[in-house]
């Protein structure tokens, strides 16, 4: 995996959002975290990795997924609201998804720094949203992208 496209100013992060969710971001070419919430968005920078996890199929209900589920880059700093009815209008950013496989965190639990050795690993996950490292990040993005991924902005 060729990493040269990921300058030392990059941050990564991980959106704990259904798989049906997920989905209809990709398909749309955004992302939106924490119902809608504009905070989390506004971390993030251009330039930035997004690796959605989904715990289950459907927001409330649905079968458990309990994978990653899509990968994206931060294509611009734009925050905008963006009316879904008229008493829903949730933030978004615009993404560059990555044509990926969806990846079973158990597979790689102990790969990763935030969940190795931890029986309550999951509990991270609750907020939603949150950065983690470089190396964490590389290490789901080749599960996810392969070998052959090369990474440019």
């Amino acid at each position: 995996m060729r990493t040269e496209g990921l300058g030392p100013q990059c941050r990564f992060w991980v959106g704990v959002v259904s798989a049906a969710h997920v989905s209809t971001g990709v398909q749309g070419g955004f992302a939106q975290l924490n119902h809608g919430k504009a905070a989390p968005l506004r971390k993030m920078a251009q330039g930035d990795w997004l690796v959605y996890y989904s715990p289950r199929m459907d927001i409330h209900r649905g079968t458990p997924v309990q994978a990653f589920t899509a990968i994206g880059c931060m294509a611009d700093d734009l925050v905008y609201p963006y009316p879904v009815s008229e008493r829903f209008i949730p933030f978004r950013r615009n993404v560059r998804y990555a044509p990926c496989q969806a990846v079973k965190i158990a597979g790689i639990l102990g790969a990763l720094s935030f969940t190795q050795d931890s029986p309550h690993w999951g509990y991270l996950f609750r907020r939603g949203h949150f950065e983690i490292g470089r190396d964490d990040f590389l290490t789901i993005a080749q599960a996810m992208l392969g070998e052959a991924y090369e990474f440019g902005v």
